[in-house]
């Protein structure tokens, strides 16, 4: 199992969370004049977007062996 396959990300909501808190935290760094975190975050924040929003797919049900 991958790590963005695990259950806790299977709800769509859970998912926006993570992202909008990573993007909060890139508008925060750069409002604090702190460029090189803020560009860190938003790098995060596009990673976020890749992994939860675009690329997810939702784990099988049942246990893999």
């Amino acid at each position: 199992m991958r790590d963005n396959e695990h259950p806790f990300f299977r709800p769509l909501w859970r998912r926006i969370a993570i992202v909008a808190v990573c993007i909060g935290w890139a508008i925060l760094e750069f409002a604090s004049n702190a460029q090189t975190w803020g560009f860190i975050a938003l790098a995060f924040s596009g990673y976020a977007i890749w992994q939860f929003l675009i690329n997810y797919k939702p784990p099988a049900d049942g246990p893999k062996e």
